[in-house]
């Protein structure tokens, strides 16, 4: 940058495009609305899955042609803004706003809803008990009960719903005020129509062959006979008629609703079922955007009181950052999920990350000044953008790797914290190495910032590296004992899930889970107690919060959805359903299995990253590192008692990425130590790349800590588990980097050359005279 404060030309198109970014975001912002999911804005979320029919192979396209059956229907129903889409070639996701009783929903839009009308060729002998669609000997009769129970002997299908032109709830007022569905034909529906009550016409008046039988899903729901004013042969003209068989408006709306929609081309399996409460939904809004406030407030002091005029700049480059995510989730079109406003905000705290490696470096270009060559703020922070760059790219690839995975294996709410993750890791680029830059370039180009330079927060090292630099404390001397405390956490938090076993989520063993919010406090044993008596022995009963139940247990009846409502209802004196859930069996195995998958491929593509970007040693000490965070983690919720479940996940291969930050951060000051020293002894080596990472571990870890602080006090049951899992996994991760994975590749690193020198360069580097204030790594 040129002396007189003049921005060079790369500062000036670094400045441009900021704008048009910036320019781009705002407008997305003000002209498109955000999607919400369905746990923000309450709804029911089905998941359906087709499977074959003795007549159709439940391929691809009868998937296809399901899924727009299905949207008939919903379009029936009158929900506002529906979302259906096909997951994969079995799978349909159908999204409700607004729609609280999951259940019947689910009735409405699983049904087969295929409609024949039947001859009736006479009732069966004597004795008979046919099941609903037994043959009989003849392959073009069936046997089916009728309205009473009387089985009754059907021909082949005279017509299907396919021909007929619509379906209408009736009321009679004519014939008592009863609800009737009226039918109109149309086409070859028609003239069958005629045909069939023209041959059933000419029985008598009380013969069962008078009869025709209407078919739904093979269950007779009518079978009236044809009136005696029809002529024989000639049958019902005109195109019309009613289905009858007591039914009440809601029934005959529900009847009419399902043969307008059309039958499904192939049955289909309801797999996965959630239903959230609207209040859920806001409260879940409000309290993460007061988390968000109130960790983003914290986090800009933070920065502020350390790196002061550019911890200023850095927190409205963060506000930049957070305009610029939002921007990128509507132009994607992606839904915000309650996990995803979770990711969005502690996204910001990864974004911290990249300030705090530019400025601790630049912090060290500035104080090496003295005895090198002189050292201006403008060239410390060149200096520091250029050197922290490898180490930024690093720590974004292989969270990029963990939220790649995320979306690739989990499902639902969790495929969106994958989303906005991915989201806030290229926003957080844009905004430290964009933005940030741009800003800090103008501010330390400034005369009166230049005559003050303690006013930037680069002029002094921070009581961190003062207090490193005056201790000088050889820790990896200790690296048996760090490794022997690693091995007891690791073994103190197995013996957690060896005893007391871990608490799947109803999302990994299928079943149902219900949260209710009671008008007062009710004990867990107490409606456990009484949910027994009821018959509902194996139900698991938590509480949380003063008026927050939580019932899980395996798949309910109706009846015994019923009881338990009523239950709780009475133990609480009154209670709101807030979250319903429902999940298969075969589904909850294949979650399992994805989490499994998920988790095994975190580790090993971290490992292949870590191997092309280092050497075998310091990969597989990372990954060894990355496994004790994970088991520690597990362990401490097996001793907590807390739930393993799909936001668990989440948090897991979240913990995995900060973990292999930190631990990046430091192998990427060994890479670069070893490339300007010779002849030091490797331990000393790691030691001084300890030492001069600390303070950007401790900074960057303050910063998530106050977002993570927030939303555990303020994010509500769900997000609390969350950030509870990420504080947890935060605090172990910072220790493995430094005590776990460093000791781990000296002892590797001296096993394999089977000495304790850093390698000598083929060049002889050149020396730099060592500046009293430095930490000791530059020789």
């Amino acid at each position: 940058m040129p002396a007189g404060g003049t921005l060079t030309r790369a500062t000036r198109v670094r400045a441009l495009l900021a704008l048009a970014i910036l320019a781009l975001s705002t407008f997305l912002a003000l002209t498109q609305p955000i999607r919400l999911g369905l746990d923000l804005r309450g709804g029911t979320q089905l998941v359906l899955e087709t499977r074959d029919s003795p007549t159709a192979t439940a391929d691809r396209d009868a998937t296809d042609r399901t899924l727009e059956v299905l949207r008939r229907r919903v379009d029936a129903l009158g929900v506002s803004e529906p979302h259906l889409t096909r997951a994969g070639d079995h799978r349909i996701v159908v999204e409700l706003p607004g729609v609280h009783d999951p259940d019947e929903a689910a009735e409405v839009l699983g049904r087969t809803a295929q409609l024949t009308i039947h001859p009736v060729l006479g009732t069966a002998p004597n004795g008979t008990k046919p099941a609903d669609g037994d043959r009989t000997t003849d392959p073009n009769t069936v046997l089916l009960p009728d309205e009473s129970g009387t089985p009754l002997r059907l021909g082949p299908a005279a017509l299907t719903g396919a021909e007929v032109q619509r379906a209408e709830a009736e009321f009679d007022a004519e014939r008592g005020g009863g609800w009737s569905v009226g039918l109109g034909l149309r086409g070859t529906g028609e003239r069958a129509w005629a045909r069939l009550t023209g041959q059933t016409a000419c029985a008598a008046p009380h013969d069962p062959a008078r009869r025709a039988a209407i078919v739904l899903d093979n269950k007779i729901i009518s079978s009236p006979s044809v009136e005696p004013s029809v002529a024989c042969g000639t049958g019902i003209t005109g195109g019309h008629t009613q289905i009858t068989g007591g039914f009440d408006q809601h029934a005959a709306q529900e009847l009419a609703l399902l043969i307008n929609g059309g039958a499904l081309p192939v049955p289909v399996d309801l797999v996965e079922q959630r239903a959230v409460g609207p209040t859920l939904g806001a409260q879940a809004i409000a309290s993460s955007a007061t988390a968000a406030a109130i960790g983003i407030a914290l986090t800009a002091l933070f920065l502020t009181v350390i790196y002061r005029l550019l911890g200023a700049l850095a927190t409205l480059a963060l506000a930049c950052y957070a305009l610029i995510s939002y921007a990128a989730l509507l132009a994607l079109g992606a839904t915000l999920t309650l996990p995803g406003l979770a990711g969005f905000v502690l996204a910001i705290g990864m974004a911290v990350d990249a300030n705090v490696l530019v400025f601790e470096r630049a912090r060290e270009e500035y104080a090496a000044g003295p005895g090198t060559r002189p050292r201006t703020l403008r060239s410390a922070l060149t200096a520091g953008f250029r050197n922290a760059l490898s180490a930024i790219a690093d720590t974004n690839i292989t969270t990029l790797l963990a939220a790649g995975l995320l979306f690739a294996f989990a499902s639902g709410p969790v495929r969106g914290f994958g989303v906005t993750l991915c989201i806030g890791v290229a926003a957080s680029m844009v905004s430290a190495l964009l933005i940030t830059r741009v800003l800090a370039e103008y501010a330390v180009a400034r005369g009166p910032v230049q005559r003050r330079p303690r006013l930037t927060g680069l002029a002094g090292l921070g009581r961190i590296r003062t207090w490193l630099t005056h201790r000088q404390p050889h820790l990896m001397r200790h690296r048996r004992r760090w490794l022997a405390l690693s091995g007891a956490a690791v073994l103190l938090a197995t013996s957690g899930i060896a005893v007391r076993g871990l608490d799947y989520g109803v999302e990994f063993t299928g079943g149902r889970m219900i949260e209710y919010t009671t008008s007062r406090p009710v004990d867990a044993e107490h409606a456990r107690t009484a949910l027994g008596s009821a018959g509902l022995d194996r139900a698991h009963v938590t509480t949380s919060g003063d008026r927050s139940l939580t019932v899980r247990t395996e798949r309910l009846t109706p009846a015994q959805l019923t009881t338990t409502d009523r239950i709780v209802n009475e133990l609480g004196n009154g209670a709101d359903k807030t979250r319903d859930e429902l999940i298969g069996p075969s589904l909850g195995d294949e979650l399992r299995r994805g989490a499994l998958i998920a988790l095994g491929l975190a580790l090993a593509a971290q490992l292949a990253y870590l191997a092309v970007r280092f050497q075998w040693a310091f990969a597989l000490s990372a990954v060894i590192a990355m496994a004790h965070d994970v088991l520690v983690l597990v362990g401490v919720f097996a001793w907590l008692d807390k739930p393993i479940d799909v936001v668990f996940l989440a948090a897991l291969l979240t913990v995995i990425g900060y973990s292999v930050n930190d631990t990046v951060v430091v192998f990427d000051r060994i890479r670069e130590l070893r490339t300007t020293t010779r002849g030091t002894p490797f331990p000393d080596l790691a030691n001084h790349a300890v030492l001069q990472t600390v303070p950007r571990t401790v900074n960057t870890g303050m910063g998530a800590v106050f977002i993570l602080a927030a939303l555990a006090v303020l994010g509500g049951d769900t997000l609390t588990d969350f950030a509870l899992a990420l504080l947890i996994g935060i605090t172990v991760g910072t220790y493995s980097s430094l005590f776990t994975a460093t000791p781990l590749a000296i002892t590797l690193t001296q096993h394999g050359n089977g000495n304790t020198t850093a390698p000598r360069r083929s060049r002889r580097p050149t020396a730099r005279r060592r500046d009293p204030r430095d930490t000791g790594a530059r020789v």
